[in-house]
């Protein structure tokens, strides 16, 4: 049993003991004959531990019974209550000499005592007590400062003479014959509390706890309360027997009952030792933490501490990790011994949570302790369990998986880490090394957690990129969790063993990255920086299924823009021909990409795929292709024509050669390939409405074509053995004359006329003369229109002008600028604003 008190008997008295007090190590008794007598406490070499040695004895003290005593000892003054009257007296003075009378308190039959000390302004300490007495139905209150006291202005009223009384913050506890009541000191409103006991014959016992708590005896228990706005009931505390008195002597409750003291703890609520042989004992006072005075009528005894560190080992041995803590606070020891001793109590009392399954409440302490890390994990060798190894738990309905504690305790672990990461960013390096490597190993041992308790947050977990890469992938491994390994892979930026698992896994019937999308998505998302590894691990998805590997190149995704595509075309060129086409259609025609390399590779891919002997393509498919290059020759600015015709044949693609003809402005070839060698004469016409805005002369050329096809020279070198068309062969007159007539109006007459033969009649010409003479005289008029009105607008700017030169500007002597404040004097420049400000030149402002 543990033993927290020693019991050391000091005195027989020849005289009957009504009274006891005490302060420091001085004992005060108080007789029923009227004696008071004042001892001191010292230490005893033999089998007691203390000893009583008399200091004063005043035998006249009173002529009647000493009903209670108290000390003051900052005042050095003893306050008495004998014959229903309070008084002070002086404990330093012979026979202890009257200091004052508290004339109004005749008919007292008990006070109570709450001593203070406070610090004033000046740096002076005082004494402040504040005084309760009981004058039958009424408390009086009383304030004391060095000595001195005054009554306060009010008394309370009370429904019965009261038994027991204590001091708390705000109110004044009291405990009748039947109840316990709190009165409001500001306002003296009682709060009735409960009966004392259910038979209401029991003596109300009170203790008080703490500035705002008391221990109030009721039947068999003293209950804990405490102030508050509604009054609450924090703890009960049983007893064998209603005590006849108690005390509160931190960590223990000692309660006096028949010729014994019984000790107990209130939080957690314990029985620690019982003192027997105390005969007759009725009085029980509080000396100070660690020694308590009790009394019987002719008896005197001391409880005094054992010492705190042997009780400490005896407490431990106990596992009341609590009380020891308790214990260790009160001590004498310095601050740093306290720490240090606590913390290791703190430690065993987790580990000892720990054996008792209470894994929360261990995690709990450890981390409040701040402990290691490694250790606490350490605790958890099942976190290595192989797949398929049983959790341990705990038994019964409150059993707990040790693993969830551990997640619990691991998360809040990094939550508080990572707040000290970021009240340390950037200051201390080393520091930030700490925490990283801290945050390794606490998402490392989460994952092994995870993966025995719910593989569901794996995945999200390795996102956060903390797991160390070795330990995590055998884990991974071993659980044949192939998906999260992926995520492991790629987070640590170990592109290659993820993809070379992806594609060991593609085929695997049962794996959950069977098939090529979970390739397809890991490239798309590499970026450029990857660009060869993109390469090497898109080839079998490019071959086993090119449309969608494709998508590796082409997908609407940031990183796949951001690839360089001139790369890539070379790649697709070099190992996969076939999706070129596709490939520079969606760099054209989706990301409208105007680089030339792109337009002009995109017209010769067209070109050899028409071209192309060895090609299976089915006519449909090619006139498809064809349709296709004649439209990008067309519609496309970005390619480079003189380049891409070098490589047209010669004896076919005459159309497209053509077009690329005309983007070089080499119109008389176009137009003879138009009309000779197609002889499409109404492509020949729709090209010179495409063209005659930036050259009106391309209606003239199609008209000297027409007319003398013999003539002709424009299509020269290898493109003169190629066979003309039918059509062309002799001159279109009607054709040639109905183009002249149509676009009359954007044909140059004299150019006309020159190259028509002398053998027209005039009158075929009537209509185009007509039409021509009409758009000059429309022209002409529009041009005396613009001059007229460019003429009136000079007049009206040279009014305006006239009109501000007509304007008088006045400057003397008493003018002054309004930005610098200073006359203008002989200054020479000077500006003036619309609104008639004039300021010297180095003044102006522009925006003024």
């Amino acid at each position: 049993m543990h033993e927290a008190y020693e019991v050391s008997h000091l005195l027989n008295a020849t005289v009957q003991i009504e009274a006891i007090a005490a302060y420091d190590e001085n004992l005060f008794l108080g007789t029923r004959q009227g004696h008071l007598l004042m001892y001191s406490l010292a230490t005893n070499n033999g089998n007691q531990k203390y000893e009583l040695q008399l200091l004063r004895y005043c035998k006249n003290f009173s002529k009647k019974p000493i009903q209670q005593i108290e000390v003051i000892p900052e005042d050095n003054l003893l306050l008495c209550l004998t014959d229903n009257v309070l008084s002070s007296y002086d404990i330093n003075g012979v026979n202890f000499p009257l200091v004052k009378t508290f004339s109004e308190s005749k008919g007292a039959s008990l006070f109570a005592l709450d001593n203070k000390s406070a610090t004033s302004m000046t740096g002076e300490s005082n004494s402040i007590v504040h005084l309760c007495v009981a004058v039958r139905r009424k408390l009086q209150l009383y304030y004391g400062k060095n000595g001195k006291f005054q009554k306060h202005l009010f008394d309370f009223t009370i429904p019965d003479v009261p038994k027991v009384m204590a001091w708390g913050q705000q109110y004044l506890c009291v405990g009748f014959k039947g109840e316990y009541t709190l009165f409001d000191l500001s306002s003296g409103d009682p709060k009735e509390l409960f009966p004392t006991s259910s038979s209401k014959s029991q003596e109300p016992t009170i203790a008080k706890y703490s500035a705002t708590s008391f221990l109030l005896g009721r039947n068999n228990t003293s209950v804990l309360v405490e102030e508050a706005q509604d009054i609450e009931v924090k703890n009960t505390i049983k007893w064998k027997e209603a005590p006849i008195a108690v005390v509160w002597d931190e960590p223990f409750i000692l309660g006096l009952q028949q010729d014994q003291v019984v000790i107990q703890t209130v939080e957690p609520a314990l029985f620690i030792q019982t003192l027997p042989d105390l005969n007759k004992a009725r009085l029980m006072y509080r000396c100070k933490r660690g020694l308590i005075f009790v009394s019987s009528v002719g008896q005197v005894w001391c409880l005094s501490s054992v010492d705190i560190t042997k009780q400490r080992q005896q407490l431990l041995k106990d596992k009341h990790f609590q009380i020891a803590i308790d214990l260790t606070n009160l001590s004498d020891c310095s601050p740093d011994e306290k720490q240090q001793s606590i913390r290791s109590i703190q430690k065993l009392y987790a580990i000892e949570l720990f054996e008792s399954k209470l894994y929360s409440q261990s995690m709990r302490e450890f981390m409040k302790l701040n402990t290691d890390l490694e250790f606490v994990i350490k605790l958890f060798p099942e976190i290595d369990n192989k797949p398929g190894a049983e959790v341990k738990k705990a038994k019964g309905k409150d059993s707990e998986n040790p693993l969830n504690a551990l997640i619990e305790y691991l998360l809040e672990y990094r939550s508080k880490i990572g707040k000290n990461a970021q009240e340390s960013a950037g200051k201390d390096e080393l520091n930030q090394k700490t925490i990283q490597q801290q945050l390794e190993l606490i998402d490392t041992t989460l994952l092994k957690c995870y993966l025995q308790t719910n593989d569901a947050l794996v995945a999200s977990l390795l996102r956060l990129n903390n797991c160390r890469l070795e330990e995590s992938e055998s884990t991974l491994q071993a659980h044949g969790k192939h998906s999260e390994l992926i995520i492991l892979y790629q987070t640590k930026g170990q592109h290659t063993q993820a993809l070379q698992l992806l594609r060991a896994q593609a085929t695997q019937q049962d794996s959950s990255l069977r098939g090529f999308h979970m390739t397809k998505n890991y490239l798309q998302h590499l970026g450029a920086e990857h660009l060869n590894l993109i390469f090497k691990f898109s080839d079998w998805i490019l071959e086993e299924h090119p449309e969608e590997g494709l998508k590796i190149f082409t997908e609407d995704i940031v990183e796949v823009e951001n690839l360089p595509r001139p790369k890539v075309l070379d790649f697709l060129l070099r190992e996969h021909e076939p999706l070129v086409i596709p490939y520079l259609e969606h760099v054209i025609h989706t990301w409208n990409d105007t680089h030339s390399l792109f337009h002009d590779a995109l017209i010769r891919m067209y070109r050899e795929r028409i071209t192309d002997k060895k090609s299976n393509a089915t006519e449909e498919e090619l006139q498809h292709i064809k349709s296709k290059l004649v439209s990008f020759l067309e519609k496309s600015s970005h390619y480079t024509p003189e380049r891409v015709i070098l490589h047209f044949p010669n004896d076919s693609l005459f159309e497209e050669r053509a077009i690329i003809l005309g983007k070089l402005g080499r119109h008389e070839q176009a137009l003879s390939i138009y009309v000779q060698v197609l002889g499409d004469v109404d492509r020949a016409i729709r090209y010179c409405e495409n063209v005659a805005d930036k050259n009106a002369d391309v209606y003239v050329i199609l008209i000297r074509i027409l007319m003398n096809p013999e003539q002709n020279t424009s299509l020269t070198g290898p493109l003169s053995n190629v066979p003309r068309h039918p059509n062309a062969t002799v001159p279109d007159v009607e054709t040639a004359l109905s183009v002249l007539e149509k676009h009359a109006d954007k044909i140059s007459p004299i150019k006309a006329l020159a190259v028509l033969p002398s053998s027209v009649p005039l009158s075929r010409l009537k209509v185009f003369l007509e039409s021509a003479l009409e758009s000059q005289l429309s022209l002409k008029r529009r041009t005396q229109v613009l001059k007229g009105l460019l003429y009136a607008e000079h007049l009206q700017v040279q009014e305006l002008k006239q009109f501000h030169e007509s304007k008088k500007i006045e400057i003397n002597d008493y003018k002054v600028c309004p930005v610098c404040k200073k006359r203008f004097g002989n200054q020479s420049a000077f500006v003036r604003y619309p609104n008639g400000d004039i300021v010297h030149y180095s003044c102006r402002t522009d925006n003024r």
